[in-house]
């Protein structure tokens, strides 16, 4: 068969799904993915797939001949692109992390808060805990460990960890809270 389709063609294909859908991705493919490449789609092969498998269930249905096909064929092309359009500016492109490329400078709200209060006032605060707590966030924030590494040397689980420094933390800020209102 010719690249170019024709409408007798067209009709002496129909009800022989296989060799007119054939005919019709030979017809169109290169058309379509030209299309959606230039409409800027980011995968255009896969997109040009999910045409033809839209176009292929309504291929006896079409009437008009081959510029009715045309028209279908490039209508589906259009809504495909749109989607993918659409799709792209709801999902950001993701990349991939490169700490070496990574300019920004703000430090953590743990070391902010260290440099705002002095040694004496840190140990005022840590002395309202309990020992674990103190332990905790002794290594965590004054130390400057991981969450794994303080668990090695407490013997106790990640989680662990991480559910003493959170009620360490809420301790501490209510202790403040309290401490702001007496002495107000």
């Amino acid at each position: 068969m010719t690249d170019a389709l024709t409408d007798e063609a067209l009709h002496a294909l129909k009800g022989n799904n296989a060799e007119l859908f054939s005919a019709v991705y030979q017809a169109y493919a290169g058309q379509v993915l030209g299309y959606l490449t230039a409409k800027g789609v980011p995968d255009p092969e896969a997109v040009t797939q999910d045409v033809f498998l839209a176009v292929l269930p309504r291929l006896d249905d079409l009437s008009g001949g081959v510029s009715g096909l045309r028209t279908f064929v490039f209508s589906v092309a259009h809504a495909r692109m749109v989607d993918e359009h659409r799709k792209q500016s709801r999902a950001p492109e993701q990349h991939e992390f490169e700490a070496d490329r990574d300019t920004r400078a703000s430090e953590s709200a743990e070391s902010a808060a260290m440099e705002l209060l002095g040694p004496g006032e840190v140990l005022k605060l840590l002395d309202g805990l309990g020992e674990d707590h103190r332990e905790v966030l002794a290594l965590r924030i004054v130390a400057g460990l991981t969450v794994e590494q303080v668990a090695d040397i407490m013997g106790k689980s990640a989680g662990a960890v991480k559910q003493l420094q959170r009620r360490a933390l809420i301790t501490l800020r209510e202790h403040s809270v309290v401490k702001e209102y007496v002495s107000s």
